[in-house]
């Protein structure tokens, strides 16, 4: 009977505003502390270490940068409106699941100045830098169209032929690997910066949840490598030099933690890049290891949205086919809006409790 009502849903707090998600403002921490525990009590809700049945959810890079319009990236998909109703969905998720959810992994995406994806890093003959959303061809890179900037190698510890050296291994990498080709990104989610920051309402949903389940989010911090892109939190888009040396490790220990779990629901933005390349990453552990392990994956696909800068680039067909493959090879495509309790694998958990 506990199970049961367990997976029940939850009426969503008085607090929360759906008006107010995709906006910027502070959290009011002690308030909803005292309004989180005195919740916890309403509806007799269980410290998340006693769940029996371990659920966890990763919201992926649920930051301003990507979820505010008018940031620096905003997915707003083909609507337009696309983070904005994801996070109004993914809250309201969490506040409906507060019961079952048993902890939040929050992914953050975490860029500086000077980094192979930002305009800094590359210049042309006459002293130009890319535009953002401009592709770098590994093509560009043979044909001189784009080539390091020797004066940023100073501060990367670099010398100037390193940098042209490992500029080229990357983008032949990358069109090895079949990845997207090297895209030059405005600056986004930048350390300390406003953008950096979780989105408000999804921030405060995910302290509420943290009190009132006495669970700590477990944040992931990704991007921060200056010579490797890093779309997935589980690993980089390019794992070494041109030399073999390692740029940034696979994320061996997370995927270890993910595997703990009974089940895992991804979220967050965008569908697309960081989203499909993380569940990419997840799954092909999985396979590695155990392909019945994909059965426990959950992808909310009304909580995610492709990148789309109309009349430059759209990747929503490149997003619908990765979850396509995703949900072939096991893992279930769900929405927000459906009940825990029916999903396949905690429905029969429920059952069978």
């Amino acid at each position: 009977m506990v199970q049961r009502k367990r997976f029940s849903k939850l009426a969503i707090p008085t607090h929360y505003d759906a008006a107010q998600v995709g906006k910027v403002w502070q959290v009011p921490y002690q308030e909803r502390m005292n309004q989180a525990l005195a919740w916890a009590r309403e509806n007799n809700l269980q410290i998340a270490a006693q769940d029996s049945f371990k659920i966890c959810l990763v919201a992926v890079d649920v930051q301003n940068t990507f979820c505010v319009p008018g940031f620096e990236l905003y997915v707003g998909g083909r609507s337009g409106t696309g983070a904005v109703d994801d996070n109004r969905r993914l809250c309201e998720f969490i506040y409906r699941n507060l019961n079952s959810i048993t902890e939040i992994v929050p992914t953050m995406d975490t860029h500086q100045v000077i980094q192979i994806f930002h305009a800094l890093y590359l210049i042309n003959d006459r002293g130009e830098h890319p535009a953002p959303y401009t592709l770098v061809s590994a093509e560009d890179i043979q044909r001189g169209v784009w080539k390091f900037n020797p004066a940023v190698a100073p501060s990367l510890g670099i010398t100037p032929e390193y940098g042209q050296r490992h500029l080229e291994h990357y983008v032949r990498q990358l069109k090895a690997t079949h990845k997207y080709d090297l895209t030059i990104w405005p600056y986004h989610a930048m350390l300390g910066g406003i953008g950096h920051a979780l989105l408000s309402a999804f921030e405060e949903a995910v302290f509420f949840h943290s009190v009132a389940r006495y669970s700590q989010p477990d944040f992931h911090v990704k991007g921060d490598v200056p010579l490797t892109e890093h779309y997935s939190v589980l690993g980089p888009e390019v794992k070494n030099d041109f030399a073999g040396n390692l740029l940034a490790p696979k994320s061996d220990k997370f995927i270890k933690k993910l595997k703990e779990f009974d089940a895992v629901i991804i979220a967050g933005e965008a569908k697309s890049h960081c989203v499909a390349w993380t569940i990419a990453d997840l799954l092909d552990d999985i396979l590695v290891h155990d392909h019945r392990l994909a059965e426990k994956v959950y992808l909310l696909e009304d909580c995610t949205s492709p990148v789309v800068i109309p009349n430059v680039i759209d990747y929503t067909e490149p997003a619908d086919a990765a979850f396509h493959r995703f949900a072939e090879a096991g893992m279930h495509l769900v929405r927000s809006t459906d009940p825990l309790a029916d999903w396949d694998g905690i429905r029969l958990n429920r059952r069978s409790s």
